[in-house]
């Protein structure tokens, strides 16, 4: 096995304070450059404001992006299952359209509710990331109260309760408290 000489192979090797070439960190030799492994993240450079910002306005218009995508898909996903429903339907007699009805409106309003979710975390992503001015707070702040008062008239839409009321579970027969309670 060949020896490496800090001169001839590693012509880049700076010498220390006292003049002694380096053998810590030396650079590789031409040949072996493209083996070379990829910097450490103290040489990468810190991202300027510029490339920060467009780096947030892409994050948030994908997300933007899955949003309506989860909207269209739950909206299509609804539908197609209100169409088995409603076949089925046809074979049941004694089944009324009113509760396939109701489902469809549950799952358009599932589908709208996990769309807004996405939209409004693009949204706060866009807005606090990029520009965090009063101005854009407020406007900000008035997109989630809208998008908020959104989702709970769909909750309270698609369940018949508010979303801070809760279920009661249903009593139990014949039990008169805990059990092995005299």
């Amino acid at each position: 096995m060949p020896r490496l000489r800090l001169g001839a192979d590693f012509p880049h090797a700076q010498p220390d304070s006292v003049g002694r070439p380096l053998a810590r960190a030396p650079r590789l030799p031409r040949r072996l450059a493209g083996l070379a492994p990829v910097a450490s993240a103290a040489h990468v450079p810190a991202m300027d404001r510029a490339t920060s910002v467009a780096l947030a306005e892409a994050l948030a218009r994908g997300i933007e992006l899955t949003g309506i995508a989860v909207m269209v898909a739950g909206g299509l996903a609804a539908l197609a299952a209100f169409l088995v429903r409603l076949a089925r339907r046809r074979r049941q007699p004694g089944v009324g359209f009113e509760p396939t009805y109701r489902d469809l409106r549950a799952d358009l309003g599932r589908a709208i509710l996990l769309g807004l979710e996405f939209l409004v975390a693009a949204d706060i992503i866009g807005t606090v990331a990029v520009a965090p001015t009063f101005a854009n707070l407020g406007v900000l702040a008035l997109i989630v109260a809208i998008r908020t008062f959104l989702s709970f008239s769909l909750e309270l839409e698609i369940s018949g309760r508010w979303p801070w009321q809760h279920v009661s579970p249903p009593a139990s027969r014949g039990a008169s408290g805990p059990a092995g309670a005299a």
